[in-house]
């Protein structure tokens, strides 16, 4: 226990608190009123909580929902996600229980498009929250149950995690297009989960991502060199053999982001015009203090 307390952090609990509350006033302000479903197990909670009695509400079904999902996961994920995610979905439960039941918010006046608008509902729905869920994943949780069933299950399904939420999600709009005799609704909810996994990479990964870029050349050292003069930062150089003409190459590995990529090719241009360059997105660049 003591092991667990010392691996949880004060700050992820704040901005999960924070991630929770966000996702709350997406979903109840701008989705839920108008009729529109989130993905995943959020989408399906909505569902279920129109077709049931009053007082099974949204909030009732996200916390029944998830928690055994999490629970679930525990052993692949381990303790501090799952008590980090456990966290986040009780605060997404009890924010959006205290804006449709308690406060409640009038939707016309905090929202006042989400009676004309359903293509912004859907957009706004979906940034907000994307924020919130990013906002969950970068501090060390998850505020979606289907996603951690789709770590678990996808690699024994052969398919990807991306591929099985896409899946799921498909059928829970198929589903709720049957359930409501309607496709118009369905279909805008289709751009609230396009909206929010874009806007989930913006706030996971940064909205100015980093690009990793390789240099296969002859003059290594003037290019590295200018790279170093210009940037203020180090390379990485390693020695190669090229495959067809068997000739020594170095390759050399360097990071820069998306407004450094033209001056960056224009060195290595008047370098070494012969030089081979590619470039590829980064997830993530971080430096180890050790």
């Amino acid at each position: 226990m003591k092991k667990l307390w010392r691996s949880l952090r004060l700050k992820n609990f704040i901005f999960l608190f924070l991630a929770g509350c966000v996702n709350a006033v997406g979903v109840t302000v701008f989705l839920a009123p108008v009729k529109l479903y989130d993905s995943g197990i959020s989408g399906t909670s909505i569902l279920l909580s129109q077709i049931t009695p009053e007082y099974l509400t949204l909030s009732v079904f996200l916390l029944i929902l998830n928690i055994p999902l999490f629970l679930f996961g525990l052993k692949k994920q381990g303790i501090s996600f799952t008590v980090y995610s456990l966290f986040a979905v009780a605060v997404y439960s009890a924010a959006a229980w205290l804006i449709t039941n308690v406060l409640p918010i009038d939707v016309s006046i905090a929202s006042p498009l989400a009676g004309q608008d359903l293509l912004l509902c859907a957009l706004f729905g979906g940034i907000i929250s994307g924020i919130g869920s990013g906002l969950t994943i970068r501090n060390g949780g998850a505020i979606d149950g289907i996603e951690v069933m789709a770590v678990i299950f996808s690699k024994k399904l052969n398919i990807t995690v991306g591929t099985f939420v896409m899946i799921y999600n498909v059928l829970l709009y198929v589903i709720c297009g049957i359930v409501k005799q309607s496709w118009i609704l369905p279909l805008y909810s289709i751009v609230t989960y396009a909206a929010g996994l874009k806007t989930i990479d913006f706030v996971v990964e940064g909205i100015d991502r980093s690009k990793s870029v390789m240099i296969i050349t002859n003059k290594a050292k003037e290019i590295n060199a200018a790279l170093t003069a210009e940037f203020k930062c180090g390379t990485t150089s390693m020695s190669a053999i090229g495959g067809y003409s068997n000739a020594e190459k170095t390759v050399i590995y360097f990071v820069v982001n998306r407004f450094q990529i033209y001056k960056m090719k224009n060195i290595v241009q008047r370098v070494d015009p012969k030089a081979f360059v590619t470039i590829s997105e980064v997830a993530d660049v971080f430096k180890s203090n050790d």
